[in-house]
């Protein structure tokens, strides 16, 4: 036995023996190809869901970084404003703020609601007002305008800008004028009636979120301030800064900056019910596909319980070779991990491809099978966006080799039980 075990020894100087016939047993065909079929839809099994969860998650990074960016291209990164939703010396706080080096750029707004009117349309809409100049700094409105821009809203000539979707309810074009209805009174003889004032249409835009499309309309700064009857006073003051994900940071660093008191609040407060859900909504996508990886890869169990039956002669004489316990589990262990290996390498090989590519797939299936996933009709988004995030594929990469290797742990130890007395008694 000491001999054999010394030729074992010899021939395998490099590596391991419990590697090398772990790997022969990966690879042996001849006795049993049912063996071999099962690890193989093991390996197609991890691999496909190794690759679908990046290919998800990607989809939906995209998402979240294409809704980001339509919500903060009209919302602000940072709105400055008084605790009585008002800000009188908004030049003095814009100043202030540029102290800051992450701070690009700063706009004032007035802000009001109004029921807009033409013809026998009647639509309610936020109505805000810039000052055309600076507001290009701080939104891209100005770049997703169809027709008209924010340039021809000049001071007195009361003209307005309004979102496609508002446009379209209340059936104007550009040079028609429709009549804003504001909520502040005037006291006249006959009582308290509302105010009314007509604008001219001079431009009209498309974001591509209905939630700004159908109910945003915008008018000069100084128009406004008559319309809402604010004085010199703003709503508040829209801020942008270098780096959107620091807007937390930085709006901590602006309250010790400024000399006053002033509630200064980001985007992640304005919209965190929204990306909120669309967090929660990926880690249980995550947690669902995950669960076809682990499918796939306790599949490794049944596949090592049989490989072991198969195997009994084989371990028993190894064991009275002198084997010991141990080696027979990392036999079993090998075969198992390798199986796990080459399906997760393979997984997110394709996952990593596909996701970089689904730009190009998916408009060639759309016109190899003649249907169109993204409808423009119905969603605001009609192109699948895709941002692949290696933090993700490396974590999905770990889990599933985790997983691999857990499943190889009962058929081993199995394996490693076995009496070879009892092996060999009908050999």
């Amino acid at each position: 036995m000491a001999h054999c075990c010394q030729q074992i020894q010899l021939k395998f100087p490099v590596r391991p023996y419990e590697l090398y016939i772990g790997l022969r047993y990966t690879r042996a065909k001849r006795r049993n190809h049912f063996i071999s079929f099962i690890s193989l839809i093991s390996m197609l099994g991890i691999a496909l869901g190794v690759a679908a969860l990046i290919v998800v998650l990607s989809v939906m990074n995209g998402f979240q970084d294409e809704l980001r960016s339509r919500i903060l291209g009209v919302a602000a990164h940072i709105e400055i404003t008084g605790f009585d939703n008002t800000l009188a010396d908004w030049q003095k706080v814009a100043a202030e703020s540029r102290k800051e080096p992450e701070v690009q750029a700063a706009a004032p707004y007035v802000m009001g609601q109004g029921l807009l009117a033409y013809d026998q349309a009647v639509q309610g809409s936020v109505v805000r007002g810039i000052l055309p100049e600076q507001e290009d700094s701080v939104t891209d409105i100005g770049h997703k305008m169809r027709v008209g821009s924010l340039a021809a809203l000049r001071p007195g000539e009361w003209g307005i800008v309004l979102g496609a979707d508002l446009a379209r309810i209340l059936a104007v074009q550009l040079g028609d004028k429709v009549t804003v209805i504001t909520p502040q009174g005037q006291i006249t003889p006959a009582g308290m009636v509302p105010r009314l004032k007509q604008f001219k249409v001079v431009g009209i835009f498309r974001i591509g979120m209905y939630e700004y499309d159908s109910g945003l309309a915008l008018i000069n700064l100084q128009d406004a301030q008559k319309l809402f009857r604010t004085g010199d006073h703003v709503s508040g003051l829209r801020l942008k800064i270098d780096d959107l994900y620091r807007a937390p940071e930085v709006s901590r660093k602006l309250a010790s900056i400024l000399s006053g008191d002033y509630s200064i609040r980001d985007w992640t407060q304005s919209h965190t019910s929204f990306f909120s859900a669309v967090q929660m909504e990926k880690r249980v996508m995550f947690i669902i596909l995950l669960l076809i990886v682990a499918v796939a890869a306790f599949n490794i169990v049944s596949t090592l319980v049989m490989v072991v039956t198969d195997k009994q002669p084989d371990i028993a004489i190894l064991r009275t070779l002198g084997a010991s316990p141990g080696s027979i589990m990392k036999i079993f262990m090998v075969q198992g991990a390798i199986i796990g290996l080459i399906g997760t390498a393979t997984g997110l090989l394709s996952g990593v491809l596909l996701a970089l590519n689904i730009g190009t797939v998916v408009p060639f299936i759309e016109r190899t099978f003649g249907v169109h996933f993204l409808s423009s009709d119905v969603y605001q988004i009609s192109e699948l966006p895709s941002k692949l995030e290696w933090h993700d594929v490396w974590v999905i990469g770990a889990v599933a080799l985790v997983l691999s290797w857990l499943a190889t742990i009962y058929p081993s130890w199995r394996a490693s039980r076995t009496n070879p007395a009892e092996a060999l008694r009908y050999e």
